[in-house]
């Protein structure tokens, strides 16, 4: 297989895989009810379903460098994908909440070699000049899957039944599969390092932790001292393993890659820009559906502009990059984004639809040149020796982020919200409102984490050549 052949249908085998990924990250939340009711328990003790998906993740994306430089990136991406296919039909056989859980861990397994490994193949297949353009293409399964699971679960649930949500992955899963075979390049570590087995016990049970307390955050199953305390265990064990790491000839995660000022600034931008965002596909759909009264289907089709706009910037996203360079453009759309989010703030039942479709364009745009500018500068200065670790921090600290900008978005409306009954359209509304000013200015103050940035860093990502639609 030529090296051009492989250029032309990497992106399209990572896109699949993670398309998959995250539409079933999103699409499961929909049929809780209804799970609950076919397994004959109360649809809160379903939420260890999300939990230990979530938990799962936070355990295996640290382990992913490291197996992909020991086995392989084409064996690793294909047992990813089958493990998540399997799981997957495992869930929809579930009998039980206990069987469902085990499911679900197992696919979380599967799920954290995904991201970080698709990540690591485009990165080694593509030069600098090539990369921005390659990672236009795979972020798009990450903007349009949160925003696709809503509407495509809500119509399966009403249409059929909850267990046809995980079987729509076993053809995606298939097709997946074949294109790795026949596409996937096949990469490895050039030297191999030991594991670091201390490094994963302090740094997976830490974030782990952390990830279930964000998880269950707000559902008041948890006594607030309790959580105070475990918070405190999970940042003791992730200080503990940043001691470790300093130490360690070689460490799980090797933070010196942060002395890297583009790596160092995209991850901790992209962190605190998702502190903002990450609230949107939970706080959206409540807008639409609580406090507008919009049935389940016209709301997914509310949020499919966002979804279009995401798509359509991909093309113009490297001109706009190579002619201004990644610190304008981070700095200044970091700035829309959250003028977008403060925008929904003026939605009401008086709003024209074409307003919130144009809201949800906005916002589509702004965060796919966000999401695609991050991504592709975080390897603007990691040699090739490093990607397996760059691909593996970055997606870490991906997943802890979304978790962190979902609890922050649940906890700013409840805030808002108060004691008022959430079968109240106008307190809801003004609750969001609040949520949304908030988050929007959280967004915009996350901008000066783009100051940093020098004007050139970046330029030899930003100079693509070839378009590889």
């Amino acid at each position: 297989m030529d090296e051009l052949t492989i250029k032309r249908f990497l992106p399209w085998v990572v896109a699949t895989a993670l398309f998959m990924e995250q539409l079933d990250a999103t699409i499961v939340n929909t049929a809780v009810p209804a799970m609950a009711e076919s397994l004959q328990v109360t649809p809160l003790s379903l939420k260890a379903v999300a939990a230990s998906y979530v938990l799962s993740l936070a355990v295996g994306i640290p382990v992913s460098g490291w197996v992909a430089d020991r086995y392989g990136t084409r064996k690793v991406f294909a047992a990813a994908i089958a493990v998540f296919t399997l799981s997957s039909i495992l869930c929809g056989l579930s009998q039980n909440a206990g069987q469902m859980v085990l499911a679900r861990i197992l696919q979380g397994a599967g799920a954290a070699l995904m991201t970080p490994v698709g990540r690591l193949a485009v990165v080694r297949t593509f030069g600098k000049a090539e990369l921005l353009t390659a990672m236009n293409f795979v972020i798009i399964p990450a903007l349009i899957g949160p925003l696709l699971g809503p509407t495509v679960g809500g119509l399966i649930v009403h249409w059929l039944s909850w267990r046809e949500i995980f079987f729509v992955n076993v053809p995606i899963g298939i097709v997946a599969q074949w294109l790795v075979h026949r596409y996937m390049p096949d990469y490895r570590g050039e030297s191999e390092r030991p594991f670091d087995w201390l490094g994963l016990v302090l740094f997976g049970s830490g974030m782990a932790l952390l990830s279930w307390l964000l998880e269950i955050f707000g559902e008041h199953q948890i006594r607030p001292e309790l959580g105070v305390a475990l918070f405190a265990v999970a940042m003791a064990l992730l200080l503990a393993y940043w001691a470790h790491a300093r130490r360690a000839a070689f460490p799980l995660l090797d933070l010196a890659l942060f002395k890297k000022r583009t790596f160092r600034v995209s991850v901790a931008g992209g962190f605190l820009t998702r502190l903002g965002v990450g609230g949107l596909p939970f706080l959206t759909p409540l807008l639409f559906q609580v406090g507008l009264g919009l049935p389940a289907w016209e709301s997914g089709m509310l949020m499919m502009p966002t979804a279009a706009a995401a798509m359509g910037m991909k093309f113009i996203s490297a001109p706009i990059l190579a002619r201004f360079g990644y610190r304008t453009v981070l700095v200044s759309n970091t700035v829309m984004i959250g003028v977008a989010i403060c925008l929904y703030s003026l939605v009401t039942e008086r709003t024209p639809l074409a307003a919130v479709v144009a809201i949800g364009f906005l916002l589509g745009f702004f965060n796919s040149l966000q999401f695609t500018s991050i991504n592709s500068l975080a390897y603007a200065d990691v040699e090739p020796s490093e990607s397996s670790m760059a691909a593996t921090i970055a997606s870490s600290f991906q997943q802890i982020s979304m978790s962190f900008g979902l609890a922050i978005g649940s906890l700013v409306a409840a805030a808002f919200l108060g004691a008022a009954p959430q079968s109240n359209p106008h307190a809801v509304i003004a609750a969001l409102h609040g949520a949304y000013l908030s988050l929007g200015a959280l967004t915009v103050l996350s901008s000066l984490s783009f100051w940093r940035l020098r004007k050139s860093d970046g330029a030899s990502v930003s100079r693509a050549q070839t378009e590889l639609a």
